[in-house]
């Protein structure tokens, strides 16, 4: 008697228990095999290094501000988080580069890695308000230990501008200086193979041109475009006109305009460049 009640009433319970099957038995070979001389969670994941690379320069000098620690995981996430991207964003362009993009199967592929792509891109955002937990002044207790560090040296997302098609003249310039003045050496030249190499915005334009229509010779893509959008807010509109009149109808009808005029400007060379000089819409190139 061991003196426990709940022992004894789980001895009690387990006492008449039928021996295990062979089959039971075998359900756990894969376990104890990966327990006895398979790889472990932390060795795959290389947590030595992770976890051990939060180095505060606040500490260092003698001075440890706790929010930097903070700083430092939220940094560290996003250049982890560009990786997966430039990951997923290279095997995209291998296959239009490597002309794949016809079969249907790859175009799947290339769908899912872009649509994982803009997932990432929506967690970086919504990873700022993590960061917002720090106020402005908590930051100026240990800025001064990091100059003259800035985001502007990530290698990873000039790179990511690179790929994705970033045109030289809508670059920011950091102190006045080209961005690529911030590299030196090996990642200097890793920025300069990338602005050489097809971006993703080219390889997909060159896909679409390339893509039939009805005429055998002369297809312009971006001239039937233009055309399919219009006859579709011309469409539109005839529907809107057949409402009763109401405040919605006219909110309805107001932003059919609006789309109107936005679509305008992208066909229209001189307006969109207008548009984009004074920040009242995106460019395309």
């Amino acid at each position: 008697m061991s003196g426990c009640p709940y022992f004894e009433k789980r001895h009690l319970l387990f006492k008449n228990k039928p021996p295990k099957t062979e089959e039971e038995d075998a359900s756990q070979a894969g376990v104890n095999k990966a327990s006895k001389g398979g790889i472990i969670y932390g060795d795959y994941l290389q947590l030595d290094k992770v976890v051990t690379a939060q180095v505060l320069q606040s500490e260092l000098k003698g001075n440890k501000i706790h929010d930097e620690h903070l700083f430092i995981v939220t940094h560290q996430a996003y250049e982890l988080w560009f990786k997966q991207i430039l990951f997923e964003l290279d095997s995209v362009r291998e296959i239009f580069i490597s002309g794949h993009v016809r079969d249907e199967r790859n175009m799947l592929k290339v769908n899912t890695r872009i649509h994982r792509i803009v997932m990432i891109f929506r967690l970086l955002v919504d990873q700022f308000a993590v960061l917002e937990t720090m106020t402005a002044l908590d930051f100026f207790d240990f800025r001064e230990y990091l100059a003259p560090a800035s985001g502007f040296q990530s290698l990873q997302f000039r790179l990511l501008e690179n790929k994705i098609g970033v045109p030289d003249n809508q670059r920011v310039p950091y102190n006045r200086r080209h961005y690529r003045d911030n590299f030196k050496g090996h990642e200097s030249e890793m920025l300069i193979a990338t602005e050489k190499e097809a971006p993703l915005l080219k390889l997909v334009e060159e896909w679409l041109e390339r893509t039939p229509g009805l005429e055998a010779d002369g297809f312009n893509f971006w001239e039937k475009l233009e055309i399919n959008i219009f006859d579709g807010l011309n469409l539109e509109k005839e529907k809107i006109e057949k409402m009763a009149d109401s405040e919605e109808k006219e909110e309805i009808m107001a932003e059919l305009i609006k789309q109107r005029e936005l679509f305008t400007s992208l066909f229209d060379e001189k307006r969109h460049d207008h548009l984009v000089s004074k920040g009242a819409c995106l460019s395309l190139n």
